[in-house]
C-alpha cells in the first residue's frame, strides 16, 4: 500500500510552487527535532525508525492518487509527471531507534532535493510523534517495573492500526509481549491472552468456565479470579490443577492489598509457584506504588497506547540548510526561524553524548560544523540511515529493545523518576569553532508547534 497520500495537502502545494519558480531541486537539509519534552518529561525515545523506513520505501504516487490530485486541483501536470516517477533518492542519518534524545536533539536528517525530501515531512512526523510518544510511556512503565514482566493491552482503546504501532514501540522499550495479534504477526512480538470476565459469565458456574480454559489451554494457563469471590475462585484454580495453576490475573480493587492475600493463599494452598498477574488502568504511577507488592506481572493497555497524557512529543520537521542556487557545486546556506519561542537552531549537525568517567551520561552535546576529535569520553549519536537512496540501516526491532535498555541504563538515575523534572542531561550547543553559544531550546516557552 502507497503512504504517499498519508500527507498533507500544503506539502505538495509548495513544492508544485517551487517547481514554478524553478528551486524544487535545490540541495536542501531537513532536521526532524523537539524544542522541548513533554511537561515533567525527564527523556524521551526514539521509536519508529523502521516503519519510517518502510514509508519512505512505499512513498509512491501511481495513476490513481496522481488522478486524484490532479482533479482535485492539489497538482498540475508538470509536477503529476515528475511525481510518477518520484524515489528519494538522498541521504538521511540520525539516531539510532531506542535511542533516548533531548530538546534539540537532531533526531533525523533528510538531505535532499526540496521536492523530494519536502515531500516526506508529514508521514515521518505522523510516525515519530506517535510511536516515540508510546515508547517514552512504556520506559517509564518498565523501569518502574524493574525486572517483572509487562504486557501490552491496549488494542481496543486506540484506533486498530495505532495499537499495532503501539505494541512494536512498547516491546522496543521493554515490554515482553503483547495482545495485538497482528502485531504478533508483523514484527514477530510474543503475544498473550486467556480469557475475559465474559467466558466465566458463558457458564453456569465459575468452576464450569476453569474447568474449560484449563482442558483448552493447560494448567499453565492465567485464570481471572475476580469475577465473583477472588478467594473461593484462587481455591478453585489451585484444586483444579492440583496446585500446579500457571498465573492467575487481578483486574479490579486494591491491587496491593489483593495481591497479598492471593499470595498469602496461594502459598498456603501449596501453589508457590502460581504467579500474579494484575490488570485495570495501571500506568507508571500505579507500577510505581507496586514494586512491594508481591506482583509477578503488569499488563497496560489505555494509559500506554495514549503516551500516559502526552500522545505526542511535539516533533517539528525543519530545513536547515539549502544550497544558494542549482547549480551542483553550489555553497550551503544555514537557515532558521527566528519567530520567538519557535526559533530554529540552522547548520548541519553532529551529536554526542559526554559521559563520565563511570560511563554515565552527562551530557547531550549538539554541535554545527565537524565534530571535535573524540577524546574518548563522547558517544556518537547519529548513524546513516539511507545513502544515495538506498536503506543501509540494518538494525532490527530486537536490536533498537536492547540498545534502548543499554542507552537508559547509561542515564543518570535521576531520570528515571516519574515526578515530574527538568530533561536529565543538559543540551551544550557548539558553534561552527567549536566554542559553547546559546541553546535556543533551552527553558524555551509553551507554545502551539506549526
Amino acid at each position: 500500500m502507497t503512504s504517499a497520500l498519508l500527507t498533507d495537502h500544503y506539502e505538495l502545494t509548495m513544492v508544485q510552487a517551487a517547481m514554478d519558480a524553478g528551486t524544487a531541486n535545490r540541495r536542501s537539509l531537513f532536521d526532524l527535532f523537539t524544542r522541548r519534552l513533554p511537561e515533567g518529561r525527564r527523556y524521551g525515545v526514539v521509536a519508529g525508525l523502521g516503519r519510517v523506513i518502510d514509508a519512505i520505501e512505499n512513498f509512491t504516487f501511481s495513476e490513481a492518487e496522481l488522478a486524484f490530485l490532479v482533479e482535485r486541483g492539489v497538482i498540475r501536470d508538470n509536477l503529476a509527471h515528475w511525481l510518477a516517477d518520484y524515489r528519494f533518492s538522498g541521504d538521511i542519518w540520525g539516531y539510532a531507534e531506542g535511542e533516548v534524545y533531548f530538546p534539540g536533539s537532531p533526531v533525523l536528517s533528510v538531505e535532499g532535493t526540496f521536492a523530494e525530501a519536502c515531500l516526506l515531512e508529514t508521514v515521518l512526523l505522523s510516525i515519530y510523534n506517535h510511536d516515540s510518544a508510546i515508547a517514552a510511556a512504556a520506559s517509564r512503565m518498565t523501569a518502574m517495573a524493574g525486572g517483572r514482566a509487562c504486557a501490552e493491552m491496549g488494542s481496543r482503546r486506540t484506533h486498530e492500526w495505532s495499537a499495532v504501532a503501539s505494541a512494536r514501540a512498547a516491546y522496543l522499550a521493554g515490554f515482553a509481549s503483547s495482545s495485538n495479534l497482528e502485531a504478533g504477526r508483523t514484527y514477530g512480538i510474543p503475544t498473550i491472552g486467556t480469557a475475559a470476565h465474559s467466558f466465566t459469565l458463558l457458564h453456569d458456574t465459575e468452576e464450569d468456565a476453569f474447568r474449560a480454559q484449563i482442558a483448552a489451554l493447560g494448567e499453565n494457563t492465567t485464570l481471572l479470579v475476580d469475577t465473583y469471590d477472588v478467594e473461593a475462585a484462587i481455591r478453585k484454580g489451585v484444586e483444579l490443577t492440583q496446585g500446579r495453576l500457571g498465573s492467575i490475573r487481578l483486574d479490579s480493587g486494591d491491587l496491593a492489598i489483593m495481591a497479598r492475600q492471593a499470595r498469602d493463599l496461594l502459598d498456603d494452598l501449596g501453589a508457590t509457584d502460581t504467579r500474579i498477574m494484575v490488570t485495570s488502568d495501571l500506568d507508571e504511577w500505579q507500577i510505581a506504588m507496586l514494586q512491594g507488592a508481591p506482583v509477578d506481572g503488569y499488563g497496560v493497555g489505555t494509559s500506554l497506547v495514549t503516551g500516559s497524557g502526552h500522545p505526542t512529543c511535539g516533533f517539528v520537521y525543519k530545513l536547515v540548510a539549502r544550497a544558494d542556487s542549482d547549480e551542483p557545486d553550489a555553497q550551503w546556506v544555514s537557515v532558521g526561524k527566528k519567530s520567538k519561542g519557535k526559533n530554529t537552531l540552522g547548520g548541519r549537525k553532529f551529536a554526542l553524548r559526554r559521559l563520565g568517567e563511570d560511563g554515565r551520561a552527562e551530557a547531550e552535546v549538539i554541535g554545527l560544523g565537524t565534530p571535535p576529535v573524540n577524546d574518548g569520553n563522547d558517544r556518537d549519536l547519529l548513524v546513516p540511515v539511507y545513502r544515495g537512496g538506498e536503506v543501509v540501516y540494518g538494525a532490527t526491532l530486537d536490536d533498537a529493545r536492547r540498545h534502548h535498555a543499554a542507552t537508559r541504563a547509561e542515564l543518570p538515575d535521576a531520570a528515571l523518576r516519574i515526578s515530574k523534572g527538568d530533561p536529565a542531561l543538559e543540551t551544550i550547543i557548539l558553534d561552527e569553532v567549536g566554542a559553547q553559544t546559546t541553546n535556543p531550546y533551552q527553558a524555551a516557552p509553551v507554545v502551539t508547534n506549526l
